[in-house]
């Protein structure tokens, strides 16, 4: 029985390759690798001369039969993508499940993660957390995954470009409300590695001044989290759900907004949220039950 070995390697610095993904890498047949050109550098630095085969999204399943072939033939193989641990946000889940049912062994080489290194030095709690890799960068997708978020009770760990960033964490702060905190881990492990902490609009407003550079992990603090206060401000949560709704917000959307802004029990700002819209009613104010139609669903335009 044949082995796939999924080797994790440096996100950034060369010493966090650990001895046994090195000896892996030396002793395998092939190395599957995403970018045969970012891998490369790494094995000249490594003394390693292991033949090289692409292996990415665009060829995965063509390479398949290869890649079983040569297992079936007795050759031990290592799958490494560009950086960090392999199918976390990049190709070989097709791959694996085939490996598995075609009777081989799937083995991993643990290490370093982009992921676990940006929730363990956020400052926000780690013993449960999501990890949800690209936002959607427009549509329906992304206003979904955003109305998700503002409800999510755990830490959640994204990745997101640099150039997007800055209105990312602007929209995160509108819809998860101001005060959510967050944290942005930036060239981690690497010479200008850098974590900003803070709320979500000083996020949004220091990136905005100061725009990133390299690559970017968020960490965003789950909504459930410091829910501890002593009461909660009803003037102010009819207020805001009067706003939303007088927006175009259909309830259902306000009453989630309500509860993810001001971080109250969302059947709470349910009931905050049918009383106001049970007084419209019955004061025949009504806007003819064409709420939110012209947004359905969606966040405020960016």
């Amino acid at each position: 029985m044949s082995i796939l070995y999924l080797v994790s390697t440096p996100i950034g610095n060369l010493a966090d390759l650990s001895p046994r993904a090195r000896e892996t890498l030396g002793t395998v047949s092939r190395i599957l690798a995403e970018d045969t050109r970012r891998t490369r550098p790494l094995l000249s630095h490594l003394g390693v001369e292991t033949p090289l085969v692409s292996f990415h999204a665009h060829n995965e399943v063509g390479r398949r039969d290869a890649v079983l072939g040569w297992l079936d033939a007795g050759e031990d193989l290592a799958l490494v993508s560009d950086a960090g641990t392999p199918l976390i946000s990049d190709p070989g889940e097709r791959l694996v499940e085939a490996v598995a049912e075609g009777g081989h062994q799937v083995m991993p080489i643990p290490g370093p993660s982009a992921i676990l290194a940006a929730l363990v030095a956020s400052g926000l709690p780690a013993g449960r957390f999501s990890f949800l890799g690209f936002l959607p960068r427009k549509g329906k997708d992304r206003q979904d995954l955003f109305e998700r978020l503002a409800a999510e009770s755990e830490t959640t760990v994204l990745f997101e470009s640099p150039e997007r960033l800055a209105p990312t964490l602007q929209q995160l702060s509108d819809a998860l409300g101001p005060s959510r905190r967050g944290a942005v881990g930036r060239e981690l492990t690497k010479l200008h590695e850098e974590f900003v902490r803070g709320t979500l609009e000083d996020l949004a407003a220091h990136f905005a001044s100061k725009p990133p550079r390299g690559e970017v992990t968020l960490v965003l603090e789950g909504a459930a989290l410091g829910l501890e206060r002593p009461g909660v401000d009803e003037a102010a949560a009819a207020a805001l759900a009067a706003a939303l709704l007088a927006d175009g917000r259909s309830p259902s959307r306000a009453a989630r907004e309500v509860a993810a802004r001001l971080r109250i029990p969302r059947n709470q700002a349910y009931r905050v949220v049918q009383s106001l819209s049970s007084e419209e009613r019955d004061s025949g104010e009504g806007d003819g039950g064409q709420e939110g139609e012209s947004n359905p669903g969606g966040l405020d335009p960016a």
